[in-house]
């Protein structure tokens, strides 16, 4: 073992310890709902972060959304916070559900099909939601 990965080793029973020693429940917490803290940024705001402002050539907001979006399918959907904060963010810069839905099953062909059903079902809660608060 490498001297960083006994390093890294040791940071992580060291926060293991704390998250103990704090509170017991700690150590197994899932934040659930955390994407809700999180406001939904602008169109106009996103587009200036990451699209037209810096490089007017460059991909929209839209896109790059999309694109954030397919590689955390890809990668298993694993972050429910990020992956639905994501889908909000997209939907606001002008995606459709179905282009949303469209860039999920694509990515089954590298991610697998459970990566895909995990990032659906994380897709169609945001879509819930949103539902609901329009109605």
């Amino acid at each position: 073992m490498s001297d960083f990965a006994k390093l890294f080793e040791q940071m992580l029973e060291q926060s293991h310890r704390m998250a103990r020693t704090f509170n017991p429940a700690l150590e197994t917490f899932q934040a659930q709902g955390f994407d809700k803290l999180m406001p939904t940024m602008p169109k106009d705001f996103m587009d200036m972060m990451w699209g037209n402002a810096f490089n007017p050539e460059g991909l929209d907001a839209k896109t790059r959304l999309l694109v954030v979006i397919a590689g955390l399918t890809v990668l298993g959907a694993q972050a429910d916070a990020q992956f639905k904060l994501t889908v909000r963010h997209a939907l606001e810069a002008g995606a459709s559900e179905k282009e949303i839905g469209e860039v999920i099953y694509q990515m089954a062909m590298l991610g697998g099909i459970p990566a895909m059903s995990r990032a659906l079902g994380l897709a169609q809660a945001v879509f819930d939601e949103t539902e609901e608060s329009d109605g």
